[in-house]
């Protein structure tokens, strides 16, 4: 991360060149995954058109069930069908339309 650069336009620029979670995040900017969840909700709020945040939903990995209607950036605890605890987590990543 560059002195010139704060977080959020760090994450801006990482999201905008491909796919990543809030722990993939976490490790290049070196910041804590929470913070980096932090984050995600004032990126969202913060990009102008034709920019805009996509979420890739969480998925069990055990049954397969895609938490499809998930609006928190955070990863669920468990899944509602089967009630695994291995969720994958969401992704991010910033389209330009």
């Amino acid at each position: 991360m560059t002195r010139e650069m704060t977080v959020r336009q760090f994450i801006i620029a990482e999201l905008e060149k491909g796919s990543m979670t809030a722990r993939d995040l976490s490790k290049a900017i070196r910041i804590p995954e929470k913070e980096a969840n932090a984050h995600m909700e004032h990126v969202a709020k913060s990009l102008h058109s034709p920019k805009r945040l996509i979420i890739e939903p969480p998925v069990c990995n055990k049954c397969g069930f895609i938490f499809s209607e998930r609006r928190r950036f955070t990863s669920p605890s468990r899944c509602p069908r089967c009630r695994h605890e291995g969720i994958q987590p969401p992704a991010f990543r910033i389209d330009v339309r």
